[in-house]
């Protein structure tokens, strides 16, 4: 049986108030979903057991929106459940966002977030595989091309327990190279490609994007706890044939920007973390 949503968490945070737009809701949960906050005001249906939002799409939303602020069409491949279009769209917006993914399940989820938030209006989901060459032949270019792809390929680790989660872990519908392709496809002239990638993969990443004709122009590493290595790479890539000759020495590209760390070694949250979340409209607290 569904059942209506609770209210929104009160927006006062030690005189701080949440920032953005209040949504209208009205959308219905449904048996195995929760209902949660994303950004501001704004909240994501997801499964309570399938591929829920993480770190990875906070900070591909935000460092994406960051180096393109004025993007006015945005595009997000392999959508999943729609919060990194949901967080850009909050970053930027008089934006028109347009999202693909190939789940039927993970898209009906998009769908009941972006009208509870408001926002059918201008995010535009559509079921279907970013590695079709005439994909969004009818929207094409965008500003700003966003990317969460998988990290491995199959084989390399162990399937999710859930059928959602395994296309968002492995390369089961496109790998980091095929997420490249199609944003140096997409891109419109002075366009950005802002993806997300595990830092022990790094040089794969920036292969791909080359092998795309992009441009890694800024690449900042995200590292979840202080004293451990692993953690995440964030790219902003443009394409090399919209910049002039000899650019890429002259600019000493990528460059690599001041690590963002998530947890010191006690637990708490780093202040750097928290700087971020601010911007998506997250309370200020550490």
């Amino acid at each position: 049986m569904s059942r209506r949503p609770t209210p929104a968490p009160g927006p006062a945070f030690k005189g701080w108030t949440r920032p953005g737009p209040v949504p209208p809701g009205g959308v219905d949960l449904e048996e195995g979903e929760t209902l949660d906050g994303l950004c501001g005001h704004w909240r994501i249906f997801q499964l309570a057991k399938g591929n829920r939002f993480s770190v990875d799409d906070l900070v591909t939303a935000w460092y994406g929106t960051t180096w393109c602020p004025r993007a006015g069409r945005i595009a997000d491949l392999g959508s999943g459940i729609g919060s990194v279009a949901l967080l850009a769209a909050w970053r930027c917006p008089g934006a028109e966002v347009h999202t693909v993914e190939a789940q039927e399940q993970s898209l009906r989820l998009a769908r009941k977030s972006i009208r509870y938030n408001g926002q059918e209006g201008r995010v535009f989901p559509r079921l279907g595989d970013l590695r079709d060459p005439e994909l969004f032949s009818d929207q094409a270019p965008f500003d700003l091309v966003l990317g969460t792809p998988p990290y491995w390929p199959e084989g390399q680790r162990l399937a999710a327990a859930h059928s959602q989660s395994v296309p968002a872990r492995l390369e089961v519908r496109g790998s980091i190279a095929d997420y490249a392709q199609a944003a140096s496809r997409l891109l419109a002239p002075g366009g950005l490609f802002a993806c997300v990638f595990p830092n022990d993969q790094r040089e794969r990443a920036l292969a791909a994007l080359a092998e795309a004709g992009l441009l890694c122009l800024h690449r900042r590493e995200i590292i979840f706890k202080e004293g451990e290595l692993y953690g995440l790479d964030v790219f902003a890539a443009v394409r090399r044939e919209d910049l002039p000759e000899g650019f890429e020495a002259l600019a000493q590209c990528p460059e690599a920007e001041a690590p963002i760390l998530i947890r010191r070694a006690d637990g708490s949250v780093d202040p750097a973390i928290a700087c971020v979340r601010l911007a998506l409209g997250f309370p200020p607290g550490l």
